[in-house]
């Protein structure tokens, strides 16, 4: 007897990861008021229009300009030079402050989101085994495109902890659709 596996390859497991954490983001960040997205949470200094800002930019890093170069297009028309000045990793969130408004930073979130995707579906399997594209700051854990297309799910993901973590302080926590026990003391 015969058993048939359905087995994904690597690239079609990207691809369902990355669309994933995409939805994970998309989720939690339009369950906060956008009134709130300005507001830092104290103790991780954080909010969550630098949050989505961030992932912007980081999006475009690691799975379009490390693994197909520059979308001129991408650039200028979602002004990714502002949101890398005020969204990198060395910026704070305060800096974010009233310079963008939250309906602009989903819309060019879910741009960012759809053209990373497209991205990956361009590529062949073979694809992932080259080196990254050539960036003025070198991929700091990527050699090939593969880890840098999986270097974005995992920090896409720890920034949706981080988004979770913003909510539960400026407004509340994030119902996963988790039965409580009815006896639990909050």
């Amino acid at each position: 007897m015969s058993i048939k596996t359905n087995k994904m390859g690597e690239l079609q497991t990207l691809s369902k990861q990355t669309e994933s954490a995409f939805e994970w983001t998309n989720k939690l960040v339009v369950s906060i008021p956008t009134e709130k997205w300005d507001t830092i949470a104290e103790g991780i200094e954080s909010n969550i229009s630098w949050q989505v800002g961030h992932q912007i930019i980081s999006i475009y890093y690691h799975t379009i300009m490390t693994t197909v170069g520059h979308i001129p297009e991408l650039i200028e028309n979602l002004n990714l030079r502002l949101y890398t000045e005020i969204c990198n990793y060395n910026t704070f969130a305060k800096d974010m402050v009233g310079r963008a408004e939250p309906k602009q930073l989903m819309e060019h979130l879910k741009i960012m989101q759809e053209q990373s995707l497209t991205v990956i579906g361009s590529l062949s399997e073979n694809d992932l085994q080259k080196t990254v594209e050539p960036t003025k700051v070198p991929h700091p854990v990527a050699k090939i495109k593969f880890e840098a297309i999986d270097w974005n799910i995992k920090h896409t993901m720890w920034h949706c902890g981080q988004i979770a973590t913003i909510k539960r302080i400026v407004d509340n926590s994030y119902d996963y659709g988790i039965k409580r026990p009815k006896n639990r003391e909050s």
